[in-house]
């Protein structure tokens, strides 16, 4: 094991993809000759060149555009949004072309490509630059959706989505960037699809995932002073869902908590909870509860940003309130 930062996990998956296949490359804004805003990408235009680590305009529906056509031409496109915000205007490509594609041509064209950058909150950037997509993608068939919430994941994931046959949104937190964390030696893959129990317990299960599963954990952490034994499980992958570990862990505990870091509306928060009724309903002893952000646009000013977001406390609460302890 080493401990190296989140960007560093993620660059260290790219560069290992490129130089065992030369299809793979890197194409966003100021990835090459800056070496990427969040210096992710830092010292890949050295090693593979212009024609492997693309600048690219802002434009964000040109480039995602062209990644597309690279990759239903044989090509494995990395594209890279400096904010997933700015790639609402990608959106036509992502969701009317690469998650389609497949279907629409009969199966003749499949769109390898992997879409990633920084998703979500990330201080006082206020309502139009502080929103969390997982739900928005996760909506659209033909589409793999992750979101990693430690530097170890995120290099395992990313390696597994450059090498899946289809379209992969990676959504990454510009506040993870420098979280250090342990990182495995050599060659691993984490596989698509499959969540990870990270702390047992008997009690009530909390589902998360990306970077507010920081926020689910402390709340753990918090809770077990007082007794309270909780099982956390960080999704990793929205799309498709591992169903089966969250409704095994909540025919044991009976209880279930989950935290979000987007809108309650329509959110992922909604579809677990769906699932969790449908396929565990007989072993609930309390309603399924949640922390989301509040059905708002996002704020500016700090103290209504520790209102709009889930919280330990509000987390804590929730727990005890599902076992009828407040």
């Amino acid at each position: 094991m080493r401990t190296i930062q989140f960007r560093d996990a993620l660059r260290e998956a790219m560069t290992e993809e490129m130089r065992k296949d030369e299809r793979v490359f890197l194409m966003g804004e100021e990835v090459a000759e800056y070496n990427g805003a969040y210096k992710i990408s830092q010292g890949m235009l050295e090693e593979f060149g212009p024609k492997r680590i693309i600048d690219t305009p802002i434009a964000e529906l040109g480039f995602a555009g062209i990644g597309v056509g690279a990759a239903m031409n044989g090509l494995r496109p990395i594209i890279e949004f400096m904010t997933w915000n700015f790639a609402i205007l990608a959106a036509d490509q992502i969701i009317n072309s690469a998650a389609k594609m497949l279907q629409m041509s009969g199966g003749q064209f499949n769109v390898p490509i992997v879409f990633r950058g920084g998703n979500g909150t990330a201080g006082q950037l206020a309502a139009t630059h502080s929103q969390s997509f997982e739900a928005f993608y996760a909506h659209v068939p033909g589409l793999k959706v992750l979101t990693p919430s430690n530097p170890a994941d995120a290099k395992g994931l990313l390696k597994a989505a450059i090498r899946d046959n289809d379209p992969v949104v990676f959504l990454e937190s510009e506040k993870m960037y420098g979280d250090k964390g342990e990182v495995p030696d050599g060659e691993y893959i984490i596989p698509i699809g499959k969540a990870d129990v990270v702390r047992k317990g008997e009690d009530v299960t909390i589902v998360s995932f990306g970077k507010i599963m920081k926020v689910a954990l402390a709340a753990a952490d918090e809770l077990a002073k007082d007794g309270i034994r909780c099982e956390v499980i960080d999704l990793r992958t929205i799309r498709p869902f591992d169903v089966k570990t969250v409704v095994e862990s909540v025919k044991k505990t009976g209880r279930c908590v989950i935290v979000e870091e987007s809108w309650p509306y329509s959110s992922i928060s909604s579809e677990i909870a769906y699932r969790i009724q449908k396929d565990a309903f007989d072993y609930l002893d309390a309603p399924v509860t949640r922390a989301t952000q509040t059905d708002t646009p996002f704020p500016f000013t700090p103290n209504l940003i520790e209102i709009a977001v889930p919280t330990v406390p509000k987390v804590m609460h929730l727990v005890k309130e599902s076992l009828y302890l407040v």
